[in-house]
């Protein structure tokens, strides 16, 4: 709560601001040091000859640079589990290396195996019923969703068996895309850390991004008041945020006399 009073104080001041200047029309320049602040944070401060400008400024260029930063961790604990994914779980499957969605090598650390697209060699079509591969789990999904019973087959040319077979078909891993990490369950886990470390330098690089944000708004507001009781006053404004030792936040504004 005691938090919470300052800011309630500041929207208090901003307000009786607004009111005052809409007494009569804005000059288009009373805008010119808000929006530069919101393309550039700290540039409506630095153009008001206000030294806190440089602070947003800093501020910016630190958070741009971590994101930066954080987002090439995460490309590069990326292309780890992509490639060592491809060389110890897929290559048997096919000499070619084809790429898809992340979705694909998160059900590649939770199922150590993919089972066969078709079971059967022959012209029939066979799904995989190993329920502990990811396609066998499939098939069992597909089966309890469109079958009365899971485990009893209904006729082939029935509409239910087809259902099942098309949900198979839409979700199932296909023969350029099976895995395999038996007898190397040690690169499994290898693999499990390099997909949670980069999912981890993601998260972290998105967080930065909603920070940034947050720096052009502060910047932009803080502007948009110093110019408005400027502009109300008629003499020089401008408004002080700071942080105490005991973590209360002050908002303090002064008119030059």
């Amino acid at each position: 709560m005691k938090r919470a009073a300052p800011l309630a104080g500041l929207a208090l001041l901003a307000g009786a601001s607004l009111g005052v200047a809409q007494q009569q029309e804005p000059p288009a320049r009373l805008f010119v040091r808000p929006l530069a602040s919101l393309l550039l944070p700290g540039s409506g401060q630095l153009l008001a000859h206000q030294d806190r400008g440089a602070v947003y400024l800093a501020a910016e260029v630190y958070l741009v640079s971590r994101f930066l930063q954080l987002d090439h961790e995460a490309m590069a604990e990326a292309r780890r589990f992509q490639n060592l994914a491809f060389d110890v779980s897929r290559r048997s499957f096919g000499p070619i290396r084809r790429d898809t969605i992340f979705e694909y090598y998160e059900q590649m650390e939770r199922f150590a195996e993919s089972g066969a697209y078709d079971a059967d060699p022959g012209p029939a079509f066979v799904p995989e019923s190993d329920p502990k591969t990811y396609n066998g789990s499939m098939w069992l999904l597909a089966r309890r969703t469109y079958w009365e019973n899971p485990d009893i087959r209904p006729d082939p040319t029935s509409p239910q068996y087809w259902k099942a077979l098309q949900f198979y078909q839409a979700r199932a891993v296909g023969p350029n895309f099976l895995w395999s990490w038996r007898d190397h369950s040690l690169e499994h886990e290898v693999f499990r850390d390099y997909i949670k470390r980069s999912d981890n330098a993601f998260r972290r690089a998105q967080n930065q991004i909603g920070l940034l944000l947050a720096n052009h708004v502060l910047s932009a507001v803080d502007a948009l008041i110093s110019a408005r009781l400027s502009a109300a006053s008629g003499r020089a404004a401008e408004m002080r945020t700071s942080v105490g030792l005991s973590g209360r936040s002050v908002v303090r504004f002064s008119i030059a006399f």
